[in-house]
């Protein structure tokens, strides 16, 4: 299969060094500046257990030169991909398979749920340009439960977990689905295939919505928070304000926000992706996660006060801090 991993970073690196390994894939990279050169230099890069895993690369920063592919992984940040998405058509044929490995809410989530009306969601897919730009019925669902993060351009260091779960954006099981998840099977991963993945996005969704943005602002780590009576009770409200948003869309949680919080706090001092991006200056990746739950419980006239406040202060200290637009393109107002 020809796969081409766009956007080479901590899950794009560690899926592709994994696939390139495995060696049933030819797997190229849309990267630029010094993740492009390193690729070029060095290759493929992974460690994991304490040990060095490399294979070589062929990547670029132009996607014609890359040319039609049967399997694009996108596994950038949410803010980045209206940009690039209409870049990407070199990359797609009639019968290529899309696989957004992306934190959050996805641009076409609210595609088919009546509930949230045609137009496409603001705060991941401003003026419906990723949507035009990637067609529908080519794109499979992706969770990635895994925590990796990249020591230097080009080199991924792998924490945690390495589970994968694929399923088709409309729903339902299918026989792509069933060859995607078999490939990242023979690579390593766990890899489980949905019939209904929007259920497993919302469900993550549910876990990081508070999380994320409360480690990024406070700038505690995940025992810190839920450690916190105060700041625990804060997140279980907004959770449950979630729980009642992801009903209505037809994806309910079974568990309880107490549930939740005892998995997390067995990870220990973890430091969220969140607040990796913060400590490192990075842009923060809160309308994937916090901006379009707003925009979702404003389209069904459910209040959501805490995940309005969540939203408000995380948008602000992004703000004071460089890391968030002054003006987004699509802003989620309160």
């Amino acid at each position: 299969m020809k796969v081409c991993i766009v956007g080479a970073g901590a899950i794009g690196g560690f899926i592709g060094t994994r696939l390139a390994r495995a060696g049933e894939a030819q797997v190229s990279a849309l990267a630029r500046g010094a993740t492009l050169q390193a690729l070029r230099t060095q290759g493929w890069r992974l460690r994991q257990g304490g040990e060095l895993l490399q294979a070589p690369a062929t990547a670029s920063d132009d996607p014609a030169a890359l040319g039609v592919q049967e399997l694009v992984v996108v596994a950038l940040k949410g803010q980045a991909l209206p940009e690039l998405a209409p870049r990407l058509a070199p990359l797609f044929g009639r019968d290529t398979l899309v696989l957004p490995a992306m934190n959050g809410v996805p641009w076409w989530f609210g595609r088919g749920v009546a509930a949230l009306g045609d137009a496409p969601l603001q705060s991941v897919d401003p003026g419906g340009v990723v949507g035009r730009a990637i067609p529908f019925a080519q794109v499979l669902g992706c969770v990635v439960h895994a925590s990796t993060a990249t020591s230097e351009p080009g080199l991924v260091e792998h924490r945690m977990g390495q589970g994968l779960i694929v399923g088709e954006a409309s729903g339902g099981l299918s026989e792509r689905v069933q060859r995607v998840v078999a490939l990242l099977q023979n690579a390593g991963f766990d890899a489980t295939a949905s019939a209904n993945i929007r259920q497993d996005i919302w469900y993550k969704l549910w876990g990081n919505l508070t999380v994320n943005p409360v480690t990024a602002i406070t700038g505690a780590t995940t025992d810190r928070v839920l450690d916190d009576p105060l700041v625990r009770a804060f997140c279980t409200a907004a959770m449950r304000e979630a729980a009642a948003i992801g009903e209505r869309l037809g994806c309910a949680i079974a568990q309880s926000p107490d549930d939740r919080h005892a998995i997390t706090r067995k990870l220990g001092a973890f430091r969220s992706s969140m607040l990796q991006d913060v400590q490192a200056g990075r842009a923060i990746e809160l309308d994937a996660i916090v901006g379009v739950v707003h925009e979702i419980a404003t389209r069904l006239g459910v209040a959501s006060p805490n995940i309005d406040a969540l939203l408000g202060l995380t948008r602000l200290f992004g703000r004071v801090h460089g890391l968030y637009p002054d003006s987004p393109a699509a802003p989620a107002t309160a």
